[in-house]
Parts: structure tokens; sequence; C-alpha cells
């Protein structure tokens, strides 16, 4: 079993000074736990990440922050390193009870955010710009029905779900301060647009969110996510893995850990792998789906919608790169070899 598929235990651990780790459990494809952090200072505390929404949810995190000596009472802010709900859920809702302010990433949306009045995108290459984004429409621009369309909240209990509202947004660079000390923000997409990372350089701490995870390489969707969200994940590595000073990373799942810079090349050259692959099954003049493609991938267990848009995003960096063409003005976006490039 994978780090980030173990059950939430229901224990409480230091991993640094004023920083405590405690896990809400959560059941999603491979994830069996949200590391949520808790920040101690001489308000009371910070909560990073608190988990999906629901009644299971806000019971486990009331009983940890209890069994951490804080309290519901005491949260005074709440961060959300990015807009996934195992990480945004229970963020709304804990601002109601406490009066804690939310805190994201300046470019934080959920998908069924109205663009102009509630997107207020920066640090972003504006061709990374999340408008138009397709998951609007009833089928993905490979062909497949997209669950997505519409609001795209019907997995949502509404009685048990408050709208996250962030009070501040931060930019790349900005500080803030948590466990009575300043943090640098890092804007880091790529597995989202919005992804926040947060670095102590007092004490070399990283809280990576969904960034640089411990054994499992973080999905990069082809949907939603900008123009190039694997030049953009593969960038936001680097910049993370070269910061000076980081000694241990606090992933949103699985284990803290202090091999940062191993763990960000072990990413890389999975990803580099499977662009090296896609350029050998389209060589020789050979043309294929996203489906088709992502069957080549990923393990049959593992086909659907999340295989077939990490595939996109891995064609589609390709394309941009100029290594492939894109064809789709008769059917499904299918790919083949540039005229012209070489195939490896």
């Amino acid at each position: 079993m994978k780090q980030e598929q173990e059950p939430a235990g229901d224990g409480v651990d230091e991993v640094g000074p004023g920083v405590l780790r405690v896990q809400l459990p959560i059941d999603m494809p491979g994830l069996g736990h949200v590391n949520t952090y808790v920040l101690v200072d001489e308000r009371g505390a910070a909560v990073i990440d608190p988990g999906l929404p629901g009644r299971a949810t806000w019971s486990a995190l009331a009983d940890r922050l209890d069994k951490a000596g804080v309290g519901v009472k005491h949260v005074h802010t709440v961060v959300v390193t990015h807009s996934h709900p195992d990480h945004y859920g229970t963020a709304g809702k804990l601002a109601e009870e406490t009066g804690a302010d939310i805190v994201t990433h300046a470019a934080f949306r959920l998908w069924w955010a109205p663009h102009p009045c509630d997107v207020h995108v920066h640090d972003v290459d504006p061709d990374d710009d999340a408008d138009g984004d397709p998951y609007a429409g009833p089928t993905t621009p490979w062909g497949t029905p997209n669950p997505r369309a519409g609001t795209g909240r019907d997995w949502l209990d509404e009685s048990n779900f408050s709208h996250p509202r962030p009070a501040r947004r931060l930019r790349d660079g900005d500080t803030i301060e948590l466990a009575g000390r300043p943090w640098v923000a890092l804007h880091t997409p790529g597995h989202t647009l919005d992804h926040l990372c947060l670095v102590d350089p007092e004490h070399g701490l990283l809280v990576s969110g969904d960034h640089v995870l411990p054994s499992i390489t973080p999905h990069i969707a082809g949907l939603g996510t900008g123009r190039d969200p694997l030049k953009s994940f593969l960038a936001s590595l680097d910049r993370i893995a070269d910061y000076p000073g980081v000694e241990t990373a606090l992933p949103a799942h699985g284990h803290p850990f202090g091999t940062l810079r191993q763990r960000v090349d072990d990413i890389k050259r999975h990803h580099l792998e499977r662009l090296d692959k896609l350029r050998t099954l389209l060589a020789g003049g050979a043309s294929a789906t996203v489906v088709e493609l992502s069957h080549e991938l990923f393990r049959e267990a593992h086909w659907g919608l999340m295989a077939e848009s990490e595939t996109y995003a891995h064609l589609e960096h390709l394309r941009l790169r100029g290594d492939l063409e894109r064809h789709d003005d008769t059917g499904p976006a299918a790919y083949r070899t540039a005229v012209g490039t070489s195939p490896t």
C-alpha cells in the first residue's frame, strides 16, 4: 500500500515548531486520508486543508483539534492549498463557525464559479487563464461524456457545504504569519492552476499540498488547469526543489519527507517517460485518439476520465512544443507526429 492510501489515523504528530499534523478520512481514488496541518500561535491556530465537506469530516476535524489542544473555536485562519474538494471542502463551514479568515492563492476558484466576478488570476501566464474552461461543455475535447458539465455540484450535500470565500488571496512571494513566524507563498501551478505552497525559511519546512507527494505522482489534468499544465507543473517542481534551505516537505497525503530533490527528479522522470512513450506510439505516421492512447499509458483498472485527461495534458504539451499535430475537425481529437518532426 502506498503511503497516500493509508487510512487516516486519529493521532497528533508534531512535525515542526508549532506545527502539528492530524489526518482526516477521505475515500477518493488512490487516497485514504488528507493531512491537515495545525499551526499554533498565541491567538489560537491556523488550519491548512481541512478536508472534504460533510458531517463525517466535521466530526473528525473537531476530534483531532481537541486532541491537539486547540479546539474548533480557537481556529483563526484556514489555509487552502488548492481547489480540490478534499482540501477546501470544510473550509467554508469552519470559517462560518469560528469567524476565521480563509486564505488561498489569488487564482483560487471552484469549477462552477462564474468567471468575471469570482475569479481573479494573478501570477499566471495569460495563456494559462482559466477562461473558457472546457469542462463547461457536455463532452470533453476528445469526445467522451463530461461528468462535470453544467454546475458540477451534483456530488455535494448542499445542507453540509458552505462556499469557501477567501478573505485573503496570496500572490507569489507574499508572506503570511503562521505559528508565530513568516511563511512565504509560492505559486505552483500544474496539479491545479491555483496551487499554493508555503515555505517556512526559518525551519526549512515546505507545505507542499498535492504539488509533491512522497510515493505517488500528482494527477495533471488536461482540462481547467491552463493551456499547458504539464509545462507549468515541471517548472514549478524545479522551483520548489531549488528553493534554498528546505529540509522537510509536509505533503497533503502520505508522511513528511526530507528527500525533496530526489522526489522531484522521480516525478519528472515519470512524466518524461510518458512523453517518450507517446512519441514512440505515434511514430511512423500513426494516428490515435486520446482514449486509445490513454489505454496505452494506464492500466485497465485506471481507464476513464482521469486517465484520459492526463493523457490529453501530455499530448497537448507535445503539440505545443511542435512535436505532434492534433486533428479534431471530423470527430474526437486525434494526434500524430508533426510533419518534419523526428519521432525521438
